[in-house]
C-alpha cells in the first residue's frame, strides 16, 4: 500500500534518528541473507510509519518505549494495529524494557516468527527451529 508523501518524508527523518533499542535491533535485522526474510526500518504503510516491517511475512514490529503508555497513545496504537490488521498485516509490539533485558532472545524470537510467517505465505519455504516464544501481539 502506497503511503502519502508526508508519511514517506516522516519515515526518512525517523530513519536518521532511531532510538537506542531500535538501532540495536536494526543492527541484527539488517543482515540480508537469501535464507532469511528481509526487514525494513521505519517503513511507511498507508498513513503510518512502523519501526520495522518484513514484507515477505507481512509483519510489522513496533518497539514501545514508556511514551506508548501515556496519554492517548494506547488508543492511537490500538487504532493503528486495527487498521494494519485490516490490511492483512500482523503487528508485534515489543516493550523496549523487554528488549533491553533479553535482547538476543527477543531478536531471535522475532526472526523465527518472521521465518515461520513467511513460510506460511510461501508454502515451499520450510523454516527451521521451533515456534518462537510469545511476543506481545497487537495493540
Amino acid at each position: 500500500m502506497r503511503a502519502p508523501s508526508r508519511t514517506i518524508a516522516q519515515a526518512r527523518e525517523l530513519r536518521r534518528r532511531l532510538s537506542p533499542p531500535e538501532a540495536r535491533l536494526w543492527s541484527r535485522l539488517r543482515a540480508r541473507s537469501p535464507n532469511l526474510p528481509a526487514f525494513r526500518r521505519q517503513h511507511p504503510i498507508g498513513p503510518y510509519v512502523f519501526d520495522f516491517y518484513c514484507a515477505k511475512a507481512r509483519l510489522a514490529v513496533e518497539i514501545d518505549g514508556v511514551a506508548h503508555d501515556m496519554g492517548d497513545r494506547p488508543q492511537r496504537d490500538l487504532r493503528r494495529t486495527e487498521w494494519l490488521e485490516a490490511q492483512g498485516i500482523t503487528v508485534i509490539r515489543i516493550p523496549a524494557s523487554d528488549l533491553a533485558r533479553s535482547f538476543d532472545d527477543a531478536a531471535d524470537a522475532l526472526m523465527r516468527m518472521a521465518i515461520a510467517m513467511a513460510g506460511a505465505a510461501a508454502p515451499h519455504h520450510r523454516p527451521s527451529g521451533g515456534p518462537p516464544p510469545p511476543l506481545r501481539r497487537g495493540g
